[in-house]
């Protein structure tokens, strides 16, 4: 774990150990998902609304918090999104109400996909790259992301195990992932706890009122508002496509398609999850050579292509290996991409500008499975979402070459 300036090792491992809890959760609840509100009578036009408002209402959630933190301080910002997770869990674990679902899942914290979703990362990230040099900022977002990646793996791998098991000590598949959703919310308790322990070297230096209403106009950006509108342009279309097959639809997927149990749709999700947190470690590595555009447009085009490919293979060990070899390589643009974005924006705008871009993410991912829920319900175009998730991402990423490959962060004008 790479060293950072003023911020005590030990609260850089505190982040990276709240990191890697909340991954876990996402983990375990992402691959069951869609099977718990199918077990909850909901049809599938329902989950995917329920899944679109989860999305949504994170957004927002997200975007109250993350442009308010530096003012209201980061460590209450994330005890709070701890909270929301508890508040959603308790909903899934205890009603099948489509209505109290619909507001939990619009007003707490849940992840569809087991990726980021809430305040968390924005604040954290900021926290971060606040005491990172340029050099090291790129590596250390790279084990955060390992560490993200191998939480989120192991449970995935938990949840299918759990489910399957209490099933065999004779539960109903409701109450089954119910379990779960008690495991989500004793989860989102535990990272509460951790974020108070974080010292007040986390929060962001002060600033006097009046400089502050000056600086920070509409969001908490004014100098780099033009780069991260057209940067979230374009995260809003890789976000979109990406939703289009979150991890719960795709194993809701490989179940209805190859009959996949739970257990072995944990184990295929942790195998993902695993190849895609090694893969983010060289990104770094590639990065110092190439740059870090051409790294995220470079690494993410045949991982692409390989998405597109895995619903025309015709067996379950084909469909499988396609997929984890595209997960080999899909995570190289995400410790680069999250680097870029700290990089081209002023130092005091960070905060904010991590939680707009990942509030437009969110917004694409969440407006996604209106579309595929629908076309995941019909065998016939079960299989559409992959292509066209495969086709979008493909257009972000030459769009995204060629409208950034000449705005280059500053490490690499020095270097240049």
């Amino acid at each position: 774990m790479p060293e950072a300036g003023n911020l005590p090792r030990a609260q850089i491992a505190l982040l990276f150990a709240t990191r890697a809890l909340r991954m876990f959760a996402y983990g375990l609840t992402s691959v069951v998902l869609v099977l718990h509100l199918s077990a909850a009578g909901l049809p599938q036009a329902g989950i995917g609304l329920l899944l679109t408002l989860t999305l949504l209402g994170d957004t927002g959630i997200s975007l109250l918090l993350t442009t308010r933190a530096d003012r209201w301080g980061r460590r209450r910002t994330l005890v709070a999104g701890a909270a929301l997770m508890v508040l959603a869990a308790v909903a899934f674990a205890t009603t099948r109400s489509f209505p109290i679902l619909l507001l939990a899942a619009t007003v707490g914290v849940l992840s569809p996909s087991g990726n980021e979703v809430g305040p968390f990362l924005a604040v954290e990230q900021a926290a971060l790259s606040q005491q990172l040099s340029p050099g090291l900022r790129t590596a250390a977002f790279a084990w955060y992301q390992l560490t993200g990646s191998l939480a989120s793996a192991a449970g995935s791998l938990c949840g299918g195990t759990l489910v399957e098991t209490l099933q065999h000590a004779g539960l109903t598949a409701l109450a089954s992932y119910r379990g779960v959703s008690l495991a989500y919310g004793l989860a989102g308790l535990a990272l509460a706890a951790l974020f108070l322990r974080l010292s007040p070297a986390v929060e962001a230096p002060r600033r006097g009122d009046g400089e502050g209403r000056a600086a920070r106009p509409v969001l908490g950006l004014h100098r780099s508002r033009k780069v991260v509108v057209r940067l979230s342009a374009l995260f809003a279309v890789d976000a979109f496509a990406g939703g289009l097959v979150v991890q719960s639809y795709v194993a809701f997927w490989f179940q209805q398609r190859f009959g996949a149990s739970p257990a072995a749709l944990g184990a295929i999700f942790f195998g993902a999850n695993v190849l895609a947190g090694l893969s983010a470690l060289s990104a770094a590595a590639i990065a110092r050579r190439i740059g870090l555009v051409n790294t995220m447009v470079a690494t993410h085009l045949p991982s692409n292509v390989l998405l597109a490919l895995v619903p025309l293979m015709p067996t379950l060990p084909l469909a499988v290996g396609v997929l984890l070899l595209r997960f080999s390589i899909s995570q190289m643009d995400v410790p680069t991409r999250q680097s870029y974005t700290m990089a081209v924006v002023e130092p005091d705008e960070r905060s904010a500008a991590a939680g707009v871009a990942g509030m437009v993410r969110t917004v694409g991912a969440g407006l996604a499975p209106l579309l595929a829920g629908p076309l995941y319900a019909v065998a016939a175009l079960s299989s559409l979402p992959f292509l066209l998730s495969g086709g979008l991402k493909i257009a972000y990423d030459l769009a995204l070459w060629r409208s950034f490959r000449s705005v280059r962060p500053p490490e690499e004008r020095r270097a240049a």
